[in-house]
């Protein structure tokens, strides 16, 4: 079955993140997982401005996005982008629907606020250090937590990991297992 997951492209997001999680969700998609990935920007302009200024252009605006048809979301980290995820009442509204249903939501590194903003953060969660203050619940010193239906990693390190993990939970364990020896975590026995 066909899942579909959203990736809100922000401006200000976290360069390594953003990447990471396009990068890994399209690996999944070539080792067979039936997934449609959509990466949306979240204003009007196609054209993403990142953390250090590289550009990156969207496939779609948010607006354009059949948000009935989404089973999952994954939102990238960096405090501009962040900011600019928290702010937005549509992106709020669709963690709030997501979450209702119990759909796959993924945040990492200062994301985890976007979460909390919406009510749908985890009563167990990791983000970047310092960005927990406030938040309900608590932090734990975890590369990436999982809970429930929420997902959420510590920063740019993990980002790799945290999008494995995306593959995991959205029930691709095949593709996950391969991309396992693919990216040779195995190999070097990394262990998260």
């Amino acid at each position: 079955m066909m899942k579909n997951i959203l990736i809100p492209m922000a401006n200000g997001a976290e360069d390594i993140e953003l990447i990471s999680i396009i990068d890994v969700l399209s690996r999944a998609k070539q080792y067979g997982a039936n997934l449609n990935i959509i990466c949306a920007s979240l204003e009007d302009d196609l054209n993403v401005e990142l953390d250090t200024k590289m550009v990156l252009k969207a496939k779609v605006k948010l607006s354009e996005v059949d948000l009935n048809s989404i089973d999952a979301i994954a939102l990238a980290g960096g405090f501009g982008g962040m900011t600019n995820l928290k702010n937005s009442e549509k992106i709020k509204s669709i963690l709030q629907n997501l979450n209702s249903q119990k759909k796959l939501i993924a945040a990492i590194c200062a994301s985890p606020i976007v979460l909390d903003n919406a009510g749908v953060l985890s009563y167990e969660f990791t983000c970047y250090p310092g960005c927990e203050k406030g938040l309900k619940g608590t932090r734990l010193n975890e590369p990436v937590v999982v809970r429930d239906n929420i997902i959420t990693s510590a920063g740019p390190i993990t980002s790799i990991y945290f999008a494995l993990t995306i593959v995991r939970e959205l029930g691709f364990i095949e593709q996950y297992n391969g991309m396992l020896d693919g990216l040779l975590v195995n190999q070097f026995g990394i262990k998260f």
